[in-house]
């Protein structure tokens, strides 16, 4: 080898790289072959492939081809001192892996549980009569749909205390739509549109909800069970009242509520 040299396609085998990375070493002036043969092609010598293999070494340790080339060039740059370097910088690199990693389990537990909180928390958060169990029937009945999707990507990030903010802003708005019933608040007018917005808005938070979806809620807010009890238990008639509400909004809106679709 020391008198004939390698190829390129050889020297590629022989040191475990590509032919593409050598031609592309070659070009940058990382490594070159230092022999050609009379019909003008390149070869590697014997000094080449150590170098070549000082190369592999350091790259496979993450050096960039500028810090390699500083190691094998440059006297004055020691070894070890450009080695620390790069743990350091891999140590951020771990930093930052290891944040990526903890929102990606977040992430996946939102998706499987919804909410991210203990059923302790859950009941300290959202009040006594809060049922933790609801966020899994509701991954059964909506589990697939991209409002699912939507609601676990916020659950993810989502905060004690932000969802104590949230539950305390739609703890608000319940008791604002029961006082307007009592006051005889009728569905269409100002003050009812107002609260039926402020409800879309506020229910934003769990995914974006369109005044189509809103129809929709409205309608099982009235005649799911668990939903009208719970309306209902707020002031006895809401539930029918907010979805007559919810429908004169939407008719403003030019959308018939009678044949309003979940989009």
């Amino acid at each position: 080898m020391a008198d004939a040299g390698l190829t390129v396609g050889a020297t590629a085998g022989r040191v475990g790289v590509t032919v593409r990375a050598l031609h592309h070493w070659d070009e940058v002036g990382l490594v070159s072959p230092s022999l050609r043969t009379t019909a003008g092609y390149r070869l590697y010598t014997d000094a080449d492939v150590q170098r070549l293999e000082r190369v592999v070494a350091y790259r496979d340790l993450g050096l960039g081809l500028d810090a390699i080339r500083a190691v094998l060039d440059d006297t004055s740059t020691g070894i070890g001192a450009a080695l620390r370097e790069q743990r350091v910088q891999l140590a951020g690199q771990i930093d930052d892996l290891r944040l990526l990693d903890e929102r990606l389990e977040r992430m996946a537990e939102a998706h499987e549980r919804g909410i991210l909180l203990s059923d302790e928390e859950q009941a300290a958060t959202f009040g006594p009569d809060w049922d933790a169990r609801r966020t899994g029937q509701a991954r059964v009945l909506w589990g697939e749909s991209p409002q699912w999707a939507q609601f676990a990507e916020r659950s993810a990030s989502r905060t004690r205390e932000q969802w104590r903010a949230l539950a305390g802003a739609m703890s608000a708005l319940e008791r604002d739509l029961g006082d307007a019933l009592d006051r005889g608040v009728v569905p269409g007018s100002p003050e009812a549109d107002a609260l039926v917005e402020r409800h879309r808005e506020v229910f934003s938070h769990f995914f974006p909800l369109t005044r189509r979806m809103q129809v929709c809620l409205g309608r099982m807010y009235e005649s799911d069970p668990g939903f009208a009890a719970h309306y209902d238990g707020v002031r006895a008639g809401l539930a029918s009242w907010f979805r007559r509400c919810v429908d004169a909004s939407a008719r403003a809106q030019g959308i018939d509520p009678d044949t309003a679709t979940w989009q």
